[in-house]
């Protein structure tokens, strides 16, 4: 395992290009608690970016109008103008027919979670009896659930803005949400409760199970490229993985020294990227539960006695990039950061006041954070080319686990590399 790094170097600091930014309308109770930008997200088809801009709202964009936007700002920058700020005004009125709308939605209380879903029409509900649905969720449909301070969840219909269903099983905040990669529409609430509980929106949003064995609150959870494992994380040490066909826990990750906050799976499904308030980000191996990379974001980094001291350095999120080289973070630090796992440095550094969340977008190309004033910043992540044999590891990697690629019949070398032993 690889030791610290000094985490901020200042030839690091600019690389990362900054694009442009999102922020909220001005209003009379903006300075009241309630502000902060708890979630962001993009669709995983592209065509939407979506934040929580505090006091119940959620805003929903099209993203090439945020690309457009921030290209013209790109323009002005290199003339003095500095970067675009993105206007805030609905034109739908003006759009012609077929053409993605903008939507400000008011979902009635504190938005703390936000998680996109389409539906793949072949993938079949878990529910036999499906001719009485209310529901019948098409491919060309997009979903966005929102989770609440009350508890409920919110299920919209992202090209009208409509409310479709209410859940409502948590007795607190949901604090985030998932939804599985497999277009099954199953979804997946983390909560305040110390639940984790999944929904089969395909049954008309029916509670499929409740997951127990965290002790605290649940802060994030993620899914697995093929849909089968789940990680949560939440206000204790440990890093849960669970089998989402079973719905039992797997095993529990043991490493960190302070509260995980924020996990992500890599697109190829080899590598597990944890944060935690003790001031490292951590890449494990989820099929052996063993740490193959720590991110230290303090040097020296703190003593396990120690661990929660050091909090103008902890981690609040964690995000992978879709090329499987590249994790981004955001620390208490005023800093976010990009790292590669092939240098096990920051690649580049970026200055973020009170940063909370961020998300890449579904080609990797750009990362969106947001603060707790509300707004969203945009950077053009680091450019990169990757090696003809990382494409081939990731292939490989997205349909064998560890244990079979160990059991290959090839040079220790090349299954250490197959195994992100060598990176």
């Amino acid at each position: 395992m690889a030791s610290f790094p000094d985490s901020v170097n200042e030839n690091d600091i600019g690389k990362a290009k900054f694009i442009g930014e999102l922020f909220v309308p001005a209003a009379p109770f903006d300075q009241k608690s309630g502000r902060d930008t708890w979630t962001v997200a993009f669709a995983p088809d592209g065509s939407y970016f979506a934040w929580s801009q505090g006091h119940r709202i959620v805003r929903l964009v099209p993203w090439t109008k945020c690309l457009k936007n921030f290209s013209v700002g790109s323009a002005e920058a290199s003339e003095g103008a500095g970067p675009r700020r993105l206007s805030r005004q609905n034109s739908d009125g003006q759009l012609p027919a077929g053409v993605p709308r903008e939507h400000t939605i008011d979902c009635g209380d504190i938005v703390w979670g936000l998680a996109f879903g389409s539906s793949v029409p072949e993938k079949q509900s878990r529910c036999v009896n499906v001719e009485w649905h209310r529901f019948q969720f098409g491919q060309d449909q997009l979903l966005l659930a929102t989770g609440l301070n009350n508890g409920r969840i919110k299920i919209w219909d992202v090209y009208t803005g409509k409310l479709l269903l209410n859940l409502m099983d948590h007795t607190d905040i949901v604090r985030d949400l998932t939804f599985a990669p497999d277009g099954s529409l199953v979804l997946v609430s983390a909560s305040r409760d110390k639940t984790l509980r999944v929904w089969d929106l395909k049954d008309d949003g029916n509670m499929v199970k409740v997951l127990r064995g965290h002790q605290n609150w649940v802060y994030c959870s993620a899914f697995s490229p093929d849909s089968s494992v789940l990680c949560s994380v939440g206000a204790s040490k440990a890093v849960f993985l669970w089998n989402m066909d079973k719905f039992c826990l797997i095993r529990k990750l043991e490493g960190h020294h302070h509260d995980v906050v924020s996990c992500e799976f890599s697109p190829d499904g080899a590598l597990l990227a944890t944060a935690s308030y003790d001031t490292r980000v951590i890449l494990w191996d989820p099929y052996l539960g063993t740490i193959l990379l720590e991110l230290g974001h303090l040097f020296p980094p703190p003593s396990p006695i120690f661990a929660g001291g050091a909090n103008d350095r902890w981690v609040r999120s964690v995000a992978f990039c879709q090329d499987g080289l590249h994790v981004a973070s955001i620390a208490d630090d005023r800093l976010v950061r990009w790292w590669s796992i092939e240098e096990r440095s920051p690649q580049a550094i970026a200055p973020l006041a009170n940063g909370l969340c961020c998300a890449f977008s579904a080609d990797g190309s750009v990362l969106a954070a947001g603060s707790r004033d509300g707004s969203v910043h945009f950077w053009a992540s680091p450019r990169s080319v990757a090696s003809l044999q990382h494409l081939c590891r990731m292939a490989l990697r997205r349909v064998m686990t560890t244990q079979q690629v160990q059991a290959l019949p090839a040079p220790p070398r090349m299954l250490d590399y197959l195994s992100y032993q060598v990176m």
